[in-house]
């Protein structure tokens, strides 16, 4: 059972005040904060909801920077020019090259800042492999990195005000996301996750004794961030929303903002850099941009995230792009309505299982990444064929084996509530299993062995799961010769329904090489910016590797905040 979430501080009193720069947006907008701070520039947060961390508190805590300084310490062979390529090549014109070329040239100054102006103990996730090494400059051994467990009691009397992760375990216990990778497999290679399980519950239950809280993921890269914003003096106003910006001349010169009913107004000399997420719980902004088929709130992105600055900097003339993207995450549905979808990562990639629509066929490569799959799912209501349904299957010796949904431990016995509920179904063949989850019986039975036949041989010939290093990094490394596939011949077996989830859009104001936010003409509006999941995605359609949403926020924070500073 989950934790409560400790309740929030109240928020420090707005008031009328003049600052350099002002940000709205308490996540990936610390970055700019602390770069404007280090410029010398009066710099002021303003965030709507009463937590500090934004969905990077919420996320896995990767961030994905090609050829930063602790890639190079690590010694990861990684170089500007191969990464040059691979932006190029995955992003593939689906957004202006020179926003991904400034990402890349100011990547590294900006984690350098981060080591500087933060508490951050910053490490290499090796093994994790960009989501599309296949492509020219892409790296199998990844780019991806993550902080290691961070005490948040340096946080002191503001630890209230760090937002809740996604699931607060009964038991303190950091873990990373490298750790996740090998505990997910603990009874398949115990050698390897039991040391890393006995060393989190020590440093967790060990910590405690000491009046330590070391928390892993997203949690430790916001809780980092803020205790640098902390160290830098740089107010927090929580429980503050952005209701208009102001625009005089031309120029944006601050913004009026809203607390306990009533309004002030903030004065900025330099600039107002949005950071407040995307649209992610607005569902009118989101069956207008993206699909009707989306179900209310599934979003994992922080609560706050309604598009508000989206819709202010349209109000002064910004214009907006790729509103039909997100990174999209498919995950488990809820079994009870109004609960969140549960996690999903690892699980589709291990052999025994795959995923059908309602039609009782495989519709992709279940282990793609997850952006990926899901724009293969809404590729399909695009051309009239929706996938109305999902269900991964999966047979006992996969649930004997496996963690599933983050929260069944192997041979733990799938809830009760989720079978009357809909959500799980078990029979003891497949043609009982069809009729159970209402499935075409002969469709169902046939994919079935279709697919037992292919990862019996170790080739999946329909959709060539297994053949990424990005599909293997998750799959399982005792099978042979594809540790994605196993067929599916140790009853009885299962069938979980999926939905189509995210963390967060990734469509907004068109921005450019500098962070400044545009117009609809292409003209940067003076004295605006637009950063992480409040600017039209760096990437355009492509999720380059783990941390790639939190990657941007933090450079992108960095470059608009020296652009701000005249640097």
């Amino acid at each position: 059972m989950a934790k409560a979430a400790r309740a929030a501080l109240p928020p420090v009193p707005a008031k009328d005040i003049t600052v350099d720069l002002l940000v709205i947006g308490s996540g990936t907008g610390m970055a700019a904060a602390l770069t404007a701070h280090e410029e010398g520039l009066s710099t002021l947060i303003v965030e709507k909801t009463p937590y500090v961390g934004g969905s990077t508190a919420r996320s896995g805590g990767a961030f994905w920077v090609p050829a930063n300084p602790i890639l190079r310490k690590a010694g990861a062979g990684d170089s500007l020019e191969r990464a040059e390529e691979y932006v190029s090549s995955v992003v593939d014109g689906t957004a202006p090259a020179e926003r991904g070329q400034s990402f890349l040239d100011h990547g590294t100054a900006a984690v350098e800042m981060l080591q500087r102006t933060t508490p951050l103990n910053l490490f290499w996730s090796k093994g994790y492999s960009d989501y599309h090494p296949e492509k020219p400059g892409g790296n199998a051994a990844g780019r991806t990195c993550e902080s290691k467990p961070f005490d948040a009691s340096v946080l002191g009397e503001e630890r209230p005000r760090l937002r809740p992760g996604q699931m607060e375990a009964p038991m303190p216990m950091p873990i990373t996301g490298v750790d996740y990778r090998w505990m997910n497999l603990m009874v398949r290679k115990p050698g390897k996750a039991f040391p890393r399980i006995f060393q989190r519950l020590s440093q967790g239950v060990g910590g405690k004794a000491l009046k330590r809280e070391y928390m892993a993921g997203g949690q430790a890269l916001a809780a980092g961030l803020f205790a640098g914003v902390l160290h830098a003096g740089i107010p927090v106003w929580t429980e503050t929303s952005l209701v208009r910006l102001v625009k005089e001349d031309g120029r944006v010169t601050g913004a009026v903002v809203e607390q306990a009913g009533s309004e002030y107004t903030i004065t900025t000399r330099r600039g107002v850099v949005l950071a407040a997420g995307g649209f992610d719980h607005d569902m009118a902004m989101r069956r207008k941009f993206q699909s009707e088929r989306l179900r209310d709130n599934e979003s994992m992105g922080a609560e706050g995230n309604t598009g508000d600055a989206i819709r202010a900097a349209q109000d002064v003339g910004a214009g907006i792009g790729l509103m039909d993207q997100a990174w999209w995450f498919p995950a488990v549905a809820p079994s009870r309505s109004g609960n969140p979808p549960m996690v999903m990562l690892a699980e589709r990639a291990l052999p025994g299982s795959f995923i059908v629509d309602q039609t009782g066929q495989r519709f992709a490569n279940e282990a793609k990444d997850y952006m990926s799959f899901g724009q293969t799912v809404l590729q399909r209501e695009r051309e009239g064929d929706p996938v109305e349904s999902m269900w991964i299957v999966f047979d006992q010796k996969y649930r004997n084996s496996y963690v599933f949904a983050g929260m069944l431990f192997p041979r733990m016995a799938i809830p009760e509530s989720w079978y009357k509920a809909g959500t799980a179904h078990r029979a003891d063949s497949p043609a009982a299993l069809a009729d159970s989850v209402g499935l075409p019986r002969e469709s169902f039975t046939e994919a079935f062995k279709r697919f037992n036949v292919s990862a019996a041989a170790g080739s999946d010939e329909d959709f060539g799961r297994g053949r990424s290093a990005y599909d293997r990094y998750y799959g399982d490394p005792t099978v042979s010769p594809n540790p994605n596939l196993r067929p599916l011949d140790h009853g009885p077996y299962y069938a979980v329904k999926m939905t189509l989830s995210d963390l967060g859009t990734c469509g907004g104001v068109l921005a450019d090489d500098k962070g400044r936010a545009l117009g609809e003409d292409g003209t940067a509006i003076d004295g605006l910016y637009a950063i992480g999941n409040t600017a039209a995605n760096a990437f355009g359609h492509s999720y380059p590797g783990a941390g790639a949403t939190i990657g941007q926020g933090i450079v992108y924070g960095y470059i608009a905040a020296r652009d701000a500073a005249g640097k």
